[in-house]
């Protein structure tokens, strides 16, 4: 058998640990890279919430503090309605009782009093209002049929000729009974202006809404949406079913995605304001997107580094591996040399001495192999003990075998766990064969081998093995030469 490596270093580390390392390294810094964008993601999604909520109470703010002042002059009304003074006072007096702390702006229309029957009786505009009836009306029809029912904010609508919503309140006797209603209008240009003072982005949108899910206010502004019931969708849902929140998704009548966040007052309407992920998120994709190639492109270089330093690695280890055969294999046979000879005999005599089983030991020499080489020539000397050596090697059969060139044209034979018959047997094996070899059709040289198999004991050594397989070769060329011995009887007992 030819020579097996026992010289490779424990310390080398191997291309595979290599590039799994490099992988390792990549990936946990990409895991890295990836924490920092998602805590940079969810920060600029705070300060999202942040923004909009804050925007929302801010609009919510201002819208409640308007439609309180003109629900505490419809309120002032309502109560004076009750005094019986102001059935008798004179009409100027009337308005001046009536209206005197009435909430004056120019976004506030006229407050009118309607009687059962839905028609004008009283207008703080003037003193002789022109005939109206409002008895079709929805803000009318509410107070009529409910009288639990408190301040009312009707669906955007014209009213005396200018667009925007009627706020209204019931009047009722002290027994309950249904006097008629006090409305005031809201025009829509309040809205607007309260818009315009805002500095949105583009894409923002805010929605006002009624409690039942119609839009009151839509900026943009949109007059399909505008009085419209998006109680449906499921983002307003959600709007109705809590206080305050937020919801990613689309309008009705766009496909730009948005966070939206509302803060409810308590007034009976819900503010929603609405910005473009692309815009929450623009900065940061494009910092993640710049992140990730410089990150792609450091694995990249990573890799290819990695690669060529593991591939650099590989062509060293096989030039060590290649010198360490060197070093222990025999150039001319391809056989063990002496130096790796000694070093299995000795790995093997100890795990033999562990096992408590048996070591064997043949020890070849190729007869008169010095008259050969003179009379045919080195050349002719070194084929010989090629083929001597290729024979030795094949009956090595198993993995644990180790054939060796000793010195000159002298070999070696480590079996591990044979006796000393089996050895014998293989020895015969081995020198039928060489003695079958042929140069030319002519018979080249035979072999004289010396056999010995002992069990190590702390009463034996190495040398007992080699010296016994020594004598026992030395016997058999003393012998005659061209024949197997085996190690004398009394060497044998050592191992006893």
């Amino acid at each position: 058998m030819f020579a097996r490596s026992t010289t490779e270093s424990p310390y080398r580390i191997s291309p595979r640990w290599l590039l799994a390392m490099a992988a390792i390294i990549v990936i946990g810094f990409s895991a890295i890279c990836g924490s920092v964008l998602l805590s940079m993601r969810q920060g600029d999604e705070k300060l999202a919430h942040q923004t909009l909520g804050n925007l929302a109470v801010s609009i919510d703010a201002d819208i409640a503090r308007n439609i309180e002042l003109y629900d505490l002059s419809l309120r002032a009304v309502v109560s004076s309605m009750m005094l019986p003074e102001v059935a008798a006072a004179s009409k100027p007096m009337r308005q001046l009782i009536l209206f005197d702390h009435a909430a004056t702006a120019r976004h506030f229309g006229a407050i009118q009093v309607m009687d059962t029957a839905g028609n004008v009786t009283i207008d703080s505009a003037t003193l002789e209002p022109k005939p109206q009836n409002f008895a079709d009306d929805e803000f009318f029809k509410v107070h009529k049929r409910d009288p639990l029912f408190g301040l009312y904010i009707s669906k955007p609508t014209l009213h005396d000729g200018a667009y925007g919503i009627v706020l209204s309140r019931r009047i009722a006797a002290r027994d309950g009974t249904f006097l008629g209603v006090v409305s005031g209008f809201m025009r829509y240009s309040y809205f607007h202006e309260m818009i315009d003072r805002l500095q949105l982005e583009q894409d923002d949108m805010i929605t006002v809404l009624r409690q039942d899910g119609v839009v009151i206010v839509r900026a943009p502004f949109d007059m399909d949406v505008i009085g419209k019931d998006v109680s449906g969708m499921r983002g307003v849902q959600k709007a109705l079913a809590s206080f305050s929140g937020s919801y990613v998704g689309h309008a009705t009548n766009d496909e730009i995605q948005r966070l939206y966040v509302w803060r409810e007052g308590t007034h009976p309407l819900i503010v929603m304001v609405g910005r473009s992920t692309d815009a929450i998120f623009g900065q940061w994709r494009h910092d993640a997107l710049r992140i990730a190639g410089a990150m792609g492109a450091l694995g990249l270089i990573a890799c290819g580094v990695m690669l060529v330093l593991a591939r650099e690695m590989r062509k060293r280890a096989a030039v060590e591996d290649q010198m360490a055969r060197l070093a222990m294999t025999d150039s001319l046979t391809g056989l063990s040399n002496r130096r790796h000879f000694d070093a299995i005999l000795e790995k093997e005599w100890r795990r033999a001495l562990r096992s408590r089983t048996p070591l064997a030991l043949l020890m070849i020499d190729a007869d008169h192999f010095k008259a050969f080489n003179d009379t045919f020539g080195h050349q002719a000397g070194d084929l010989v003990l090629s083929g001597i050596a290729w024979s030795i090697a094949r009956h090595a059969q198993r993995a644990s075998d180790c054939a060796a060139r000793y010195g000159g044209e002298e070999f070696a034979l480590i079996l591990p766990e044979m006796s000393l018959a089996e050895a014998i047997e293989l020895g015969e094996r081995i020198r039928i064969e060489v003695g079958a070899l042929e140069r030319d059709g002519m018979a080249t040289t035979t072999v004289s081998v010396g056999a010995a198999s002992l069990e190590p004991s702390a009463r034996t050594t190495i040398g007992h093995l080699i010296k016994a397989a020594d004598g026992a070769l030395y016997a058999a060329k003393a012998r005659g030469r061209n024949q197997t011995f085996p190690a004398a009887p009394q060497q044998k007992r050592l191992a006893a």
